[in-house]
């Protein structure tokens, strides 16, 4: 550099205006410029002293990562014979607003690394070198998280000098496995709607879908939305039918779902309205038998017993006494006259006379039985 040692530091040494005029445009070279830091000198005043303290790191500034995977911050120095104090690295979490102080991530003081300085961060970061003086004050972070995310500020202390430099940090999370499915109905003449969900993933996120199975094109009436996730086929017809593949993909990473469409024909509506007016026919058919069987049950009933009370209005019964053959010979009536049930709510002596009509239907062996069943009675 062609400008003169000595004249810079006499330009420093006359007045810390002049030294600032380094910063803000002067006429001294800034790289030479940032060579001096001021200090304060016994009277008072401000004065500049030359350090060899530099950073030399050129890596980039701005860092993206997927989470889970680890990063190294790069920030290299070198020393020189003017740089006599005690050397201090500080690596900060810088805030986000001026109404937050900086956060210290981890520290190298009195020839000692302080890795555990801060708890979120405890165990998955520290220094690249095991002796950082040697110039390498870079870091390395592991299991990345979203929250890890910030501007990350390498500060490099030996007196006279102060030296730092900034990295960006953007962790980036991966998209999940998506969730493909059809929305809606997938007929013919209809527009089927298909669409993919990730539920995780940092923005900006990209959707793109194929078709991998027939000709291997997307339907012609297709329209894609990348940013939401969706296909929709207009008018779609049975060609549409076919295996669809839908990727998520963001800036560190993608993932991938399969789904199969099928377009089906539009059901027959005048088929399902017949069918469904036979069916309610039938059930009211079943209901009419049900209820014509019930009254004929109950009408049934009804006369049976009205027939009994007719028949022992004819005949007064006689006064009889209830005896052990009595109930022998009825039990043999009732097992010899089993399919003329109206006898059972009539007494012997109202069948025991030929004013009775049903006595006059009786055969032989039935009026022999009646005969010994009065023949008892008396």
């Amino acid at each position: 550099m062609a400008t003169d040692h000595a004249l810079i530091k006499a330009v420093c040494q006359n007045s810390w205006a002049e030294a600032s005029s380094c910063s803000t445009g002067g006429h001294i070279d800034a790289a030479v410029c940032s060579s001096f830091s001021p200090i304060p000198m016994n009277g008072g005043s401000e004065s500049c002293l030359v350090s060899g303290l530099e950073i030399t790191s050129t890596g980039p500034t701005s860092i993206e990562k997927a989470s889970g995977e680890s990063v190294k911050l790069d920030c290299q120095f070198t020393l020189a014979a003017e740089d006599t104090g005690p050397l201090d690295i500080e690596w900060s979490l810088r805030a986000p607003d001026n109404q937050r102080e900086d956060t210290v991530v981890l520290l190298y003081s009195g020839d000692r690394a302080y890795e555990d300085y801060y708890e979120p961060m405890k165990g998955r970061v520290h220094f690249n070198s095991p002796d950082p003086k040697n110039g390498d004050a870079s870091i390395s972070l592991t299991g990345l998280k979203s929250s890890d995310s910030g501007t990350y500020q390498c500060k490099v202390k030996k007196a006279p000098g102060i030296r730092s430099r900034k990295i960006l940090l953007i962790v980036m999370v991966k998209p999940s496995r998506p969730r493909c499915y059809a929305e809606g109905p997938t007929q013919e003449g209809k527009d089927v709607v298909m669409r993919c969900v990730s539920k995780e993933g940092t923005n900006p996120m990209e959707y793109i879908w194929e078709k991998t199975s027939g000709n291997m094109l997307l339907p012609s009436t297709a329209t894609l939305d990348a940013a939401g996730g969706t296909i929709t086929v207009k008018n779609a017809s049975a060609g549409a039918s076919g295996t669809y593949r839908c990727t998520a993909k963001n800036r560190v990473g993608s993932d991938e779902c399969v789904m199969q469409l099928n377009v089906t024909p539009p059901p027959n509506t005048a088929g399902i309205v017949a069918g469904s007016i036979i069916a309610v026919l039938l059930i009211l058919l079943i209901i009419a038998i049900i209820l014509f069987c019930f009254c004929r049950a109950r009408h049934r009933k009804k006369y049976e017993k009205e027939i009994c009370n007719e028949i022992r209005e004819d005949v007064p019964p006689p006064k009889s006494r209830v005896s052990t053959a009595r109930s022998l010979i009825v039990g043999s009536q009732r097992s010899s006259l089993g399919s003329m049930s109206p006898l059972t709510c009539m007494n012997t002596a109202d069948l025991y006379t030929t004013r009775s009509p049903l006595l006059r239907s009786m055969t032989g062996p039935q009026v022999m039985h009646l005969h010994l069943r009065h023949h008892w009675h008396l």
